[in-house]
């Protein structure tokens, strides 16, 4: 371990932005993220019709000028739970195109050549992965959340909370090429506790991007990419009783 390690992680994410630009992997980023744009655009779309109906039945005559300050109100309160319900929703809608791009990131890395065209891939194993990531992070959700209400270690708590959260975002993306070659989950989290510092770098930089607006739609499918070349180059080839 060294001090770049982090550095050296985060470095992966920025090589899964280049690569996901590539010709050839285009495709695999273009329709998950068309499918999110399109439901988060039609959710808004309905709220904000359903709230101007709600608040024209609310509010007597005499009081339409409350529409200047309720409508603002109503905007952060969509970008908030946007914010926070985004990736989670994001990454079940993309989770089988997600294993694909991992896929055709790894022959890419490993050959040079033109990704082949998709093969068959299961819905419901994505999605069951996708599950177990979701209730192992309702799971340590809870006991960090207590943390917040005990005096002394509350202070310690968001801090607690923001490194917890970067390494659900190293769990969830390096699931993917690591699932591809039938690793469990519970492996998983032993093998990339190994090079925790690294990984963590990753994963900070993940959940960094996630919070920016717009940037974030393109950052499920970089962090799946930059996962995959990070697995190939210090996991892939390996027995995984060997890999730590």
């Amino acid at each position: 371990m060294t001090l770049l390690a982090p550095i050296k992680g985060a470095a992966y994410l920025w090589r899964g932005f280049k690569l996901i630009g590539q010709a050839g992997l285009r495709r695999y980023v273009a329709l998950p993220l068309a499918i999110n744009i399109a439901l988060f655009s039609a959710l808004i779309w309905y709220g904000a019709d359903k709230f101007d109906a709600f608040i024209n039945q609310l509010l007597p005559s005499w009081l339409e000028w409350l529409h200047w300050l309720l409508w603002p109100l109503f905007a952060v309160t969509v970008l908030v739970a946007a914010f926070y319900t985004f990736t989670i929703v994001a990454n079940f809608i993309a989770a089988p195109f997600n294993g694909l791009l991992a896929t055709q990131v790894e022959r890419r890395l490993m050959t040079g050549k033109p990704p082949e065209a998709p093969g068959e891939f299961s819905i419901l194993e994505s999605l069951g992965h996708e599950v177990k990531k979701l209730l192992f992070l309702l799971g340590w959700a809870v006991p960090l959340g207590v943390l917040f209400f005990i005096p002394g270690l509350n202070l310690l708590a968001p801090f607690a909370w923001l490194v917890f959260s970067a390494w659900m975002m190293v769990l969830e993306y390096c699931d993917y090429p690591m699932g591809n070659h039938g690793i469990a989950f519970r492996e998983q989290r032993r093998l990339l506790r190994g090079k925790a510092f690294m990984n963590l770098g990753f994963g900070t930089a993940t959940l960094i991007a996630t919070s920016i607006p717009v940037l974030n739609l393109f950052t499920i499918p970089a962090a799946v990419a930059g996962a995959t070349a990070l697995w190939l180059e210090h996991y892939a080839g390996v027995m995984p009783s060997e890999r730590l």
